[in-house]
C-alpha cells in the first residue's frame, strides 16, 4: 500500500500506523501544538526505518535548541534515506541537515529549490517563512517581500482551505505592509484550525499592525487558556498581550502578564523567544518611564548567560546587548561589538553593520547618552529589518531612536518620525508622545 503525507506526497514506509502518526505529528509540529514529539516518536517506533519521521523529530529538537539531539536524529535520517528513500525525501532530509548543522545560507538555497520541485512539501516550505525563518535570518533587507513572493509563487498548489498555507501567506502579507489582506488570510487560517499557535500568533500580529491592539489583547485572552503552558509559543503570545497593556498605559497589567507567563521561570519557550521577549519587554517598560521591579533584569541576564554567547546571530546579538547594557555590563557589550566587527570585516556577518551599531546604541541609551544613541541609530534606521524577527519585535529599535531624539532635544526629527509611525499604525502610546511634543 502506498502511503501519503497530509499534502499527498509519497512516504517511504510500509506501516499504516507510522504514516498516520507522521501526518498527525507534522500537523502538530507546524501548528506549534503540544504532543508533536510524542506523536513523531510513535511513528518512529512503528517503523524505525522511516527517515522522514526521524527528520521531523530532528526539526523539533532544533526548534527547542536541543542541538546534539537534532544532529543525531538528522544523521539517522540521512543514513536511512540514502538506502531507502525517494529523490524528494533525500532532498527533504538534505535541506534539514544543512539547517541543523549550521549552514543557513545553503539551507535557504536548497529549500527554495526544493519548494520549486515539491511545493506541497510543507515541512521544507515552512523553513524560509515566519519571523524566525531562513529568509528572516538571512540578513536580507527585503526578506518581508521575499516571503510574500515565495508564498504567491506557490499559492496555486494549495487548496483554498489549507489552514497551514493560509496562516503563513497571511503572515507574510501583514508583515510586508498589506495588513488588510494579511489579516483576512490569517483569520481564515485561524478559523479553520484554532488549535494552531502559529495562527493565533499571526492573527494577533495582523491586528497589531492594523492598529487594533485591544482587539489583539481580547483574542489572546480568549485563546491562550486553550493552549497548554508547555507550548513553546505560550509565553511569546502572552508577550504580545503585555505590549498591548503597555501601549494602553497599564504597566501594572503588563507586569502581571510578564510575571505569570513571560519571565524565564514561567515559560517553556524557545531560548531565542525567552531572551528577546524578556529583554524587549523590560527595556520598553523602563524606557517608557516605568519602574522595573528589582531582580527582573538580573533574572533575564542569568537566563541569557546560558545561550547565545557566541556573536553572529544578529537577532540574538541585539537582545543580548540590551540585557548586558541594562545590568551595567559594559564589557560584555563591548566584547560583543568587537566580535561582530571582526565578523563584519571577515565578510561573515550577513546582516551587516547594523548589528554592532544597534548594540552600541543600546549601551549609549542605557548610559543616558541620548545624543550619541541617536547619532548611531539615525544612519542605519532603514537597515534594522536585516536583523530578522517581526515588525513588532524590531519596533523596539525605532522606539530607542525616537526616545533618544526626544530626550536629546531633537523635537523636529522626533515629530517627523512619530508622524510616519502614526500614519503607518495608529498607537495610543505614539498619540500620547505626539501630544507631549506638541505641547
Amino acid at each position: 500500500m502506498t502511503h501519503l503525507d497530509s499534502r499527498g506526497l509519497h512516504l517511504s514506509t510500509t506501516s499504516d500506523l507510522a504514516a498516520e502518526r507522521y501526518r498527525h505529528g507534522v500537523d502538530l509540529l507546524l501548528s506549534t501544538w503540544p504532543g508533536a514529539a510524542e506523536t513523531l516518536e510513535e511513528a518512529i517506533a512503528a517503523d524505525p526505518d522511516f527517515a522522514l519521521a526521524h527528520a521531523a523529530r530532528a526539526r523539533l529538537h532544533a526548534i527547542r535548541t536541543e542541538l546534539a539531539s537534532a544532529k543525531a536524529r538528522i544523521a539517522t535520517a540521512e543514513e536511512i534515506v540514502a538506502r531507502r528513500g525517494t529523490e524528494r525525501e533525500r532532498s527533504h532530509v538534505e535541506v534539514l541537515s544543512l539547517a541543523i548543522n549550521g549552514q543557513p545560507a545553503k539551507a535557504l538555497e536548497r529549500a527554495l529549490a526544493h519548494a520549486d520541485a515539491w511545493p506541497r512539501d510543507i515541512v521544507i516550505l515552512s523553513l524560509p517563512l515566519g519571523a524566525f525563518g531562513l529568509l528572516a535570518f538571512s540578513g536580507m533587507a527585503d526578506h518581508d517581500q521575499a516571503r510574500v513572493d515565495l508564498c504567491e509563487r506557490h499559492a496555486r498548489h494549495f487548496d483554498a482551505d489549507d489552514w497551514w498555507f493560509l496562516t503563513y501567506r497571511g503572515w507574510a502579507h501583514a508583515e510586508n505592509g498589506n495588513v488588510t489582506l494579511g489579516r483576512a488570510l490569517t483569520q481564515r487560517g485561524y478559523d479553520l484550525r484554532t488549535e494552531n499557535a502559529n495562527a493565533a500568533h499571526a492573527l494577533s500580529h495582523a491586528m497589531y499592525e492594523g492598529g487594533a491592539g485591544e482587539e489583539a489583547e481580547r483574542l489572546i485572552a480568549d485563546w491562550l487558556p486553550r493552549y497548554d503552558r508547555t507550548g513553546i509559543l505560550h509565553g511569546h503570545i502572552a508577550w504580545h498581550s503585555a505590549l498591548g497593556a503597555l501601549e494602553r498605559g497599564d504597566p501594572e497589567g503588563a507586569l502581571a502578564i510578564y510575571a505569570d507567563y513571560i519571565q524565564p521561570s514561567a515559560t517553556a519557550g524557545m531560548p531565542v523567544n525567552v531572551v528577546s521577549d524578556t529583554a524587549s519587554f523590560l527595556w520598553r517598560l523602563q524606557a517608557y518611564g516605568h519602574t522595573v521591579p528589582a531582580g527582573l533584569w538580573a533574572a533575564a541576564a542569568a537566563y541569557s548567560g546560558e545561550y547565545f554567547q557566541k556573536a553572529g546571530f544578529a537577532f540574538a546579538d541585539v537582545h543580548m546587548a540590551l540585557i548586558a547594557a541594562a545590568v551595567g555590563d559594559r564589557a560584555a557589550v563591548e566584547q560583543r561589538v568587537q566580535a561582530l566587527t571582526d565578523l563584519l570585516e571577515a565578510g561573515a556577518l550577513a546582516a551587516g553593520p547594523v548589528v554592532p551599531a544597534i548594540c552600541r546604541a543600546a549601551l549609549s541609551f542605557a548610559n543616558e547618552d541620548y545624543a550619541g544613541c541617536a547619532r548611531t541609530l539615525e544612519p542605519i534606521a532603514a537597515e534594522v529589518v536585516r536583523i530578522g524577527g517581526s515588525g513588532a519585535q524590531r519596533e523596539l529599535v525605532e522606539d530607542m531612536l525616537l526616545l533618544a531624539l526626544m530626550r536629546s532635544g531633537e523635537a523636529v526629527k522626533a515629530r517627523e518620525l512619530l508622524d510616519r509611525r502614526l500614519h503607518r499604525r495608529p498607537s495610543p502610546r505614539d498619540t500620547r508622545w505626539h501630544a507631549l511634543l506638541a505641547a
